[in-house]
């Protein structure tokens, strides 16, 4: 069985967790995420904690206890905390704007790039180089961070490009003659 599957999810106070025959519907103050479950997973709710069992003895039934055990996890801090991630824009008139749902780059493209974000997925620009994301999915919150990187990842000579913060960019050293 798989390791991560023992260890038990706590449920915060404020969060509600309902068990379906199909489904497995969280909810909390963040919003509501909603997980489709087939039969490989035995997810038990006892005193606050969910449980997770592989429902047979197959490989592929304990490798997705595993899995779905880390999903709900992240289904519970998402709608109880809530997930965020920060990008910066390194580069000569590189700016970003968010306007309600989307967000206007100019990247040093000849066109501004507009970016519609995802739902359940909000958007803020503290300054002209600052991007937060901000949701209770986990998935979407990295899924849009990763697409607006794509539009003009760091490159390695210069530096320049949407990066995540803290992320390292490893430098190469010009041509020489």
């Amino acid at each position: 069985m798989s390791r991560v599957a023992k260890n038990p999810v706590t449920v915060p106070a404020g969060v509600e967790v309902n068990i379906g025959t199909d489904a497995l519907t969280v909810k909390g103050k963040n919003g509501v995420l909603s997980l489709p479950l087939k039969g490989d997973v035995n997810i038990a709710l006892n005193d606050g904690t969910l449980t997770f069992q592989a429902a047979n003895e197959s490989k592929h039934a304990a490798a997705m206890s595993g899995t779905v055990r880390a999903l709900v996890a992240n289904m519970v801090k998402g709608v109880s905390e809530g997930f965020e991630k920060k990008l910066q824009l390194v580069g000569v008139g590189y700016r970003a704007q968010a306007q309600g749902t989307t967000l206007n780059l100019s990247l040093g493209f000849s066109h501004p790039v507009v970016y519609e974000m995802p739902e359940g997925v909000s958007v803020a620009t503290p300054s002209q180089t600052e991007i937060v994301l901000t949701g209770a999915d986990k998935q979407a919150v990295g899924q849009a961070a990763a697409e607006i990187r794509g539009y003009r990842p760091p490159e390695p000579y210069k530096g320049k490009g949407v990066r995540y913060v803290g992320e390292v960019v490893v430098m190469k050293e010009a041509k020489k003659k």
